[in-house]
Protein backbone atom coordinates (compact mmCIF):
# COMPACT_ATOMS: atom_id res chain seq x y z
CA UNK A 1 0.00 0.00 0.00
CA UNK A 2 1.39 3.43 -1.01
CA UNK A 3 2.38 5.55 2.05
CA UNK A 4 0.32 8.50 1.01
CA UNK A 5 -2.86 6.20 0.72
CA UNK A 6 -2.38 4.70 4.17
CA UNK A 7 -5.57 6.04 6.77
CA UNK A 8 -4.31 7.72 9.94
CA UNK A 9 -6.16 7.96 12.97
CA UNK A 10 -5.87 9.56 16.38
CA UNK A 11 -7.74 7.97 19.35
CA UNK A 12 -7.15 6.69 23.38
CA UNK A 13 -5.02 3.72 24.64
CA UNK A 14 -8.29 1.61 26.20
CA UNK A 15 -6.11 -1.33 26.94
CA UNK A 16 -2.16 -2.42 26.76
CA UNK A 17 -2.35 -5.88 28.27
CA UNK A 18 -0.47 -7.82 25.51
CA UNK A 19 2.64 -7.35 24.82
CA UNK A 20 3.54 -5.50 21.99
CA UNK A 21 0.05 -4.62 21.34
CA UNK A 22 -2.18 -2.04 22.35
CA UNK A 23 -6.06 -1.08 21.56
CA UNK A 24 -7.03 2.27 20.53
CA UNK A 25 -10.06 3.46 20.67
CA UNK A 26 -11.67 5.96 18.37
CA UNK A 27 -14.99 8.14 19.14
CA UNK A 28 -16.84 10.19 17.16
CA UNK A 29 -20.68 11.22 17.01
CA UNK A 30 -22.93 10.89 14.33
CA UNK A 31 -26.52 11.65 13.78
CA UNK A 32 -29.54 9.27 13.62
CA UNK A 33 -30.69 9.74 9.74
CA UNK A 34 -34.17 9.15 10.89
CA UNK A 35 -34.75 10.63 14.40
CA UNK A 36 -32.22 13.20 14.37
CA UNK A 37 -30.38 12.16 17.70
CA UNK A 38 -26.68 12.13 18.39
CA UNK A 39 -25.28 8.48 18.18
CA UNK A 40 -21.71 7.87 20.09
CA UNK A 41 -19.98 5.44 17.59
CA UNK A 42 -16.33 3.84 18.70
CA UNK A 43 -14.15 1.94 16.70
CA UNK A 44 -11.39 0.30 18.56
CA UNK A 45 -8.47 -0.34 16.65
CA UNK A 46 -5.30 -3.45 17.68
CA UNK A 47 -1.83 -1.29 17.12
CA UNK A 48 1.13 -2.53 16.85
CA UNK A 49 3.79 -0.76 19.91
CA UNK A 50 7.23 -3.15 19.41
CA UNK A 51 8.33 -0.96 22.50
CA UNK A 52 5.81 -0.93 24.63
CA UNK A 53 5.75 2.14 25.41
CA UNK A 54 1.83 2.81 25.32
CA UNK A 55 0.14 4.12 28.68
CA UNK A 56 -3.38 3.27 29.25
CA UNK A 57 -5.23 6.94 28.55
CA UNK A 58 -2.61 8.05 26.33
CA UNK A 59 -3.77 10.30 23.20
CA UNK A 60 -1.83 8.54 20.13
CA UNK A 61 -1.68 8.58 16.57
CA UNK A 62 -1.74 5.37 14.87
CA UNK A 63 -1.57 4.24 10.91
CA UNK A 64 -2.73 1.50 8.75
CA UNK A 65 -0.30 -0.67 7.95
CA UNK A 66 0.06 -4.17 6.47
CA UNK A 67 -1.68 -7.03 8.86
CA UNK A 68 0.79 -8.34 11.11
CA UNK A 69 -1.57 -10.88 12.97
CA UNK A 70 -5.32 -11.56 12.63
CA UNK A 71 -6.84 -8.18 14.10
CA UNK A 72 -3.87 -6.04 14.26
CA UNK A 73 -3.18 -4.18 11.02
CA UNK A 74 -2.46 -0.67 12.81
CA UNK A 75 1.02 0.19 14.11
CA UNK A 76 1.74 3.38 16.57
CA UNK A 77 3.07 6.66 14.95
CA UNK A 78 3.30 8.77 17.88
CA UNK A 79 1.90 9.35 21.24
CA UNK A 80 0.70 12.47 21.31
CA UNK A 81 -0.93 13.26 24.51
CA UNK A 82 0.62 11.29 28.14
CA UNK A 83 -2.77 10.68 30.77
CA UNK A 84 -2.37 10.35 34.50
CA UNK A 85 -4.86 7.45 35.47
CA UNK A 86 -5.32 6.15 38.78
CA UNK A 87 -4.30 2.72 39.06
CA UNK A 88 -7.51 1.30 41.04
CA UNK A 89 -8.60 -1.69 40.99
CA UNK A 90 -12.52 -2.30 40.90
CA UNK A 91 -12.48 -4.43 44.22
CA UNK A 92 -10.55 -1.01 45.91
CA UNK A 93 -13.52 1.48 44.97
CA UNK A 94 -16.34 -0.78 46.20
CA UNK A 95 -14.16 -0.91 49.15
CA UNK A 96 -13.80 2.50 50.07
CA UNK A 97 -16.86 3.98 48.75
CA UNK A 98 -19.11 0.74 50.26
CA UNK A 99 -17.91 2.16 53.28
CA UNK A 100 -18.40 5.84 53.19
CA UNK A 101 -21.76 4.91 51.98
CA UNK A 102 -23.01 1.68 53.84
CA UNK A 103 -21.78 3.11 56.95
CA UNK A 104 -24.30 5.32 58.13
CA UNK A 105 -26.97 3.13 56.63
CA UNK A 106 -25.55 0.96 59.31
CA UNK A 107 -25.79 3.72 61.97
CA UNK A 108 -28.98 4.37 60.90
CA UNK A 109 -30.53 1.42 61.40
CA UNK A 110 -29.05 0.55 64.19
CA UNK A 111 -30.54 3.88 66.03
CA UNK A 112 -34.22 2.73 64.18
CA UNK A 113 -33.18 -0.58 65.96
CA UNK A 114 -32.51 0.70 69.40
CA UNK A 115 -35.20 3.21 69.32
CA UNK A 116 -37.78 0.35 68.58
CA UNK A 117 -36.11 -1.74 71.47
CA UNK A 118 -36.72 1.49 73.60
CA UNK A 119 -40.52 1.65 72.52
CA UNK A 120 -41.00 -1.86 73.13
CA UNK A 121 -39.54 -1.92 76.51
CA UNK A 122 -41.75 1.06 77.53
CA UNK A 123 -44.71 -0.23 76.05
CA UNK A 124 -43.55 -3.61 78.32
CA UNK A 125 -43.36 -1.20 81.09
CA UNK A 126 -46.35 0.31 81.01
CA UNK A 127 -48.48 -3.00 80.50
CA UNK A 128 -46.87 -4.85 83.07
CA UNK A 129 -47.81 -1.84 85.41
CA UNK A 130 -51.33 -2.05 84.19
CA UNK A 131 -51.35 -5.76 84.80
CA UNK A 132 -50.18 -5.16 88.32
CA UNK A 133 -52.98 -1.99 88.93
CA UNK A 134 -55.23 -4.70 87.83
CA UNK A 135 -53.97 -7.28 90.10
CA UNK A 136 -53.85 -5.30 93.00
CA UNK A 137 -57.46 -4.00 92.08
CA UNK A 138 -58.60 -7.33 91.95
CA UNK A 139 -57.63 -8.33 95.19
CA UNK A 140 -58.35 -5.45 97.05
CA UNK A 141 -61.57 -6.20 95.46
CA UNK A 142 -60.93 -9.94 96.97
CA UNK A 143 -60.12 -8.78 100.34
CA UNK A 144 -63.59 -6.66 100.72
CA UNK A 145 -65.69 -9.22 99.83
CA UNK A 146 -63.56 -11.34 102.35
CA UNK A 147 -64.10 -8.82 105.35
CA UNK A 148 -67.73 -8.80 104.33
CA UNK A 149 -68.65 -12.51 104.83
CA UNK A 150 -66.43 -12.14 107.92
CA UNK A 151 -68.69 -9.73 109.46
CA UNK A 152 -71.56 -11.51 108.39
CA UNK A 153 -70.37 -14.71 109.52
Amino acid sequence: MAKSMRKVRVGAVVRTNQDKTAIVEMVWKQRHRIYRKQMRRVARFYVHDPENQCRLGDTVRIEETRRISKNKHWRLLEILERRQVADVRPIDLETDVGQDITQPRVAAAEARAASATDVMDEETETSEEVVAAGDERENAGSESEDQEQDEEA
